[in-house]
């Protein structure tokens, strides 16, 4: 009865030890470490998909993380809170777009960097922002273009006779 107790005792600190290894290792593949930086905001006409913890990027490497978001009860548009790495300068005219990585991917904050020699700074907004085109739309532009293709080869066909 009490190796039946040691050999459990053994097996339970094994598999918390693994256990701890494995979440240790997800930790640090996943980069969900805070960000040290600065926080800016920017103004979108919708952020469906997007949450907080989503990566900020520039040129496809992360420069940051969404912090939270709330809605501006005046423009009823979204207002994206974004804490950005420290070492990352943004020129005053950078652009914002929400992008997925993918079909089924997540959404993220694209950054462009702009020209300008002045900085954004704690608290100060990018205003230059574009918010994705919605499914429905999307789905129409699809069906539209498809439909534009049929008419177009259906006109280019030769009659019969010719």
């Amino acid at each position: 009865m009490h190796n039946n107790n040691l050999v459990e005792t053994v097996l339970g600190a094994l598999v918390l030890a693994v256990t701890g290894a494995f979440l240790t290792f997800a930790y640090k593949v996943i980069d969900l470490a805070p960000v040290e930086g600065y926080a800016v905001e920017a103004r979108f006409s919708r952020i469906d998909g997007l949450n907080v913890g989503n990566l900020v990027k520039i040129s496809g490497v992360k420069v940051g993380r969404v912090a939270g978001f709330y809605l501006d009860n005046d423009s009823y548009e979204a207002i994206v809170q974004m804490d950005i790495d420290n070492g990352i300068k943004l020129p005053l005219d950078t652009s914002a777009t929400l992008s997925s990585e993918g079909l089924m991917g997540g959404k993220y904050v694209a950054l462009e960097i702009g020209a300008d020699e002045e900085y954004l700074e704690t608290g100060d907004r990018i205003e230059y922002t574009q918010s994705p085109p919605g499914l429905e739309q999307m789905l129409g532009q699809v069906i539209f273009s498809m439909t534009k293709t049929k008419d177009d080869a259906a006109d280019d066909a030769p009659e019969d006779g010719e």
